[in-house]
């Protein structure tokens, strides 16, 4: 199986690209260190996303894929030089694995250069052919990536289409690998179109090079020109399956779908990051011509090597945001399992360690030692270079050195012989480098001081390995003293989601409502991320929070299998603590399904948006307002339009920081009750306290309880749930309403 693409690849995706000349850039994002989106748009047609994922793979998709709220530095780059610009080319350097887009923009043409080759890299270019901003600076040994400098080509290597049977002979004569390393890298073929190949001309790839005879030189030949003639002319794709048995679910490699869009394998649903695990899983390869190493049995075709790579790789990319946030909140601090993945990794690499300081040290001490058994050799091999050095001088001994069987080479710079040592017989056996200004005691001595050496740095591996033994029963015994009492493992991060910096909760749909903590918070809650589709949400009181119903966004569970404890719970709390994902495509329930019949859900006239829903976000709403603390029962808000929203006041008025002026009808929401839900659920790996109305957390929670306005200071609440759960104090006081409360009823939350 492969991960990157070839030139092959390349080859066939500039004449995809070339179908999109004339499409402008219309936004650039960065949703993962490795990955580069850019929205194409032509006209009359909708948008199409350009996916580069460095060092491995480009292609065109229409998934639906989530994007960061805030875009990086290297995103906002390409959106102030390429954005509403005009692709005019594309082209592929050479045969090899680099890719310009030609951009027209108002500075003059810009170029992209795509390397996909290493570790890749993305590089915007001016007119001029310097360096705007590469997404990675590097220095390599010929040429230096960084901002203000000329960019310069790595050396051109040899193009194929271009190759005539003399060219090859002499490439094949002068090669001393076998076949398929010298197609792979002589003709830059790479690995996988070297064997395929060999394998269309009957070849064995393991002959080498020089050996082939004629007739296959001439069938080696013929079939080269033709795969090369499939990929000119040919324009669909194909993506190996890995074997028979996965073929019936359907070239996306996941199969049939649930109403949720979820993956459906046997009797389970699958999350979309599931689902795409499953469909690489499924497909081995993808690529632009048909390979004779592969079998044509388990090949789906495709229109085109964008569609094909998209069915085996476009849901993993898609994915790239979750899996940032997670790699983010886990450089902060990893959970349980993180931590004892990493310290089993570490142990492993100081137990390979040792055994290579051990293994460098016994082969030193044993080169020590023979130069010590073969003295008189080597004592007569030092004085005759010595003596020779004197007389003719090192620069004309390191030439005559070349003809005696006994040395190797000569080393005038650091005054060293690579010399041989006698085998059994009698002839030139292991070679050892030797300082021939020295004698044969202190050449020895070297080996043996390097020697010990080596088994000291294996002692201070042994130690270290032993403090990670020490820390990971440590850990073990934590983990599973805090299991025993039904606690997670709290973590501590500086880094938050998006939604964290307001309040937040979970609807019963698995909508977010967000609402502003302070008037700074309220201007940001209605600024950023009131969406035309959403729905703003005001408790009928003076200096109620700002609540936006995110209509897209939200938080969907991950299925576990059927029986399985959760690996943050106890074997008496089997799924009690539910794993959430967070997804920007949420989409709204319809009907409500039971047994019997189908009940259509109301729908607001307003906003579109289901009447119980927004009746849940307003009862959040009063909860997060001053009503909660003034000992009432129940309370009024109403909600509106996005577009009935303004910071714009009529003349002679003038409003504060994180007010806004409601124009036109509002929907009250009468009698609404002062209580919230609180369960506890794992959102993309991270343990975290969740709140809402108390049927919505009740239906996903397995260990939750209702808060109510109290006599208690929320500080000693906050600190009671954290004690009896593990989350950390400070993400649970976030999570509480302003004011006072006690806890009503408890549903497992401290058990």
């Amino acid at each position: 199986m492969r991960d990157g693409s070839t030139s092959f690849d390349i080859a066939r995706s500039v004449r995809e690209l070339e179908s999109y000349i004339g499409a402008r850039v219309r936004k650039s994002y960065h949703p993962h260190w490795e990955q580069v989106v850019l929205r194409l748009n032509r006209s009359g047609e909708g948008t199409t996303d350009l996916v580069i994922v460095r060092g491995k793979r480009v292609y065109f998709s229409q998934r639906d894929r989530p994007m960061p709220v805030q875009p990086s530095s290297f995103a906002m780059v390409l959106r102030k030089h390429l954005g509403n610009g005009r692709l005019v080319g594309v082209k592929q350097h050479g045969f090899d694995r680099i890719l310009t887009l030609q951009i027209d923009t108002k500075a003059g043409e810009l170029h992209l250069v795509i390397e996909l080759f290493r570790d890749g890299n993305i590089i915007l270019l001016d007119p001029s052919g310097v360096i705007i901003q590469p997404l990675t600076h590097v220095t390599y040994a010929s040429r230096t990536l960084k901002r203000g400098v000329i960019y310069e080509w790595p050396p051109e290597q040899v193009d194929p289409r271009n190759l005539d049977s003399a060219t090859l002979a002499t490439i094949l004569d002068e090669s001393d690998a076998d076949l398929a390393r010298t197609l792979a890298s002589r003709l830059n073929l790479g690995g996988p179109y070297a064997h395929a190949v060999l394998a269309a001309a009957g070849i064995d790839s393991s002959l080498k090079a020089a050996k082939l005879d004629a007739a296959g030189r001439a069938s080696l030949h013929s079939a080269l020109a033709e795969m090369l003639d499939e990929l000119a002319t040919g324009s669909g794709a194909f993506a190996w399956y890995t074997n028979a048995e996965v073929m019936n679910t359907g070239k996306d490699g996941v199969g049939p779908t649930d109403s949720n869009g979820g993956a459906v394998i046997g009797n389970s649903v699958l999350s979309g990051e599931e689902a795409a695990a499953v469909a690489m899983a499924k497909f081995a390869e993808a690529g632009p011509v048909r390979m004779a190493t592969n079998d044509d049995a388990l090949a789906a075709e495709f229109d085109s090597l964008s569609a094909a790579i998209d069915a085996w790789k476009g849901g993993h990319d898609a994915a790239a945001l979750h899996r940032r946030e997670e790699e983010k909140l886990e450089e902060e601090g990893e959970d349980e399992s993180a931590n004892q993945d990493r310290l089993a990794r570490r142990a492993v690499q100081q137990e390979t360690a040792i055994a290579k300081f051990l293994a460098k040290a016994k082969k030193t001490q044993a080169i020590a030692t023979a130069i010590k058994d073969n003295w008189t050799h080597l004592d007569d091999l030092l004085q005759q270079v010595g003596e020779a050095v004197q007389v003719s001088g090192l620069e004309e001994v390191s030439k005559l050195v070349k003809s005696i069987e006994w040395i190797e080479s000569l080393d005038p710079a650091n005054r060293t012989m690579n010399a041989f040592l006698p085998d059994e017989n009698g002839n030139p056996g292991i070679r050892v480098i030797l300082h021939f200004e020295e004698s044969v005691y202190q050449n020895s001595q070297r080996f043996f001081a390097a020697a010990k050496t080596q088994k000291e740095k294996s002692a201070g591996a042994i130690e270290a390995l032993n403090r990670t033994e020490k820390e990971r029963a440590r850990d073990e015994k934590k983990a599973a003293k805090e299991k025993a009492a039904g606690k997670v493992r709290g973590v501590k991060r500086s880094k938050r989601f998006w939604f964290e910096r307001h309040r937040w909760a979970l609807l019963s749909d698995g909508n977010l409502l967000v609402g502003g903590r302070d008037a700074k918070g309220n201007d940001a809650i209605v600024r950023k991320h009131l969406g035309s589709g959403d729905a703003y949400i005001h408790a009928d009181l003076h200096g109620a929070p700002s609540c936006v119903l995110k209509r897209g966004e939200g938080l969907s569970r991950v299925a576990e299998t059927e029986g399985e404890i959760s690996e943050n719970g106890t074997p008496e709390t089997i799924n009690a603590i539910p794993k959430l994902t967070i997804i920007q495509t949420l989409k709204p329930a319809e009907t409500e399904t039971t047994e019997e019949t189908k009940v259509e859900i109301e729908i607001d006239e307003m906003t579109g948006i289901g009447a119980a829903l927004l009746v849940e976000a307003a009862q959040m709403a009063v909860c997060w307002s001053r009503a909660w603390a003034s000992g009432g029962a129940a309370a009024t808000a109403y909600h509106v339009r996005p577009s009935q929203v303004s910071k714009k006041t009529e003349s002679g008025e003038a409003l504060g920081r994180g007010a806004f002026v409601v124009r036109g009808k509002r929907m009250w929401h009468r009698d609404l009750p002062l209580e919230i839900g609180f369960g506890i659920a794992i959102i993309n790996g991270v343990p975290l306290p969740i709140t809402g109305p108390v049927l919505a957390i009740k239906s996903v929670c397995g260990r939750w309880a209702k808060i109510v306005p109290g006599q208690t200071k929320k500080e000693t609440v906050a600190n009671r749930i954290a004690k009896a759960t593990g989350l950390v104090q400070d993400d649970v006081l976030a999570a509480l309403p302003s004011g006072k409360c006690d806890i009503k009823d408890d549903h497992g939350l401290f058990s």
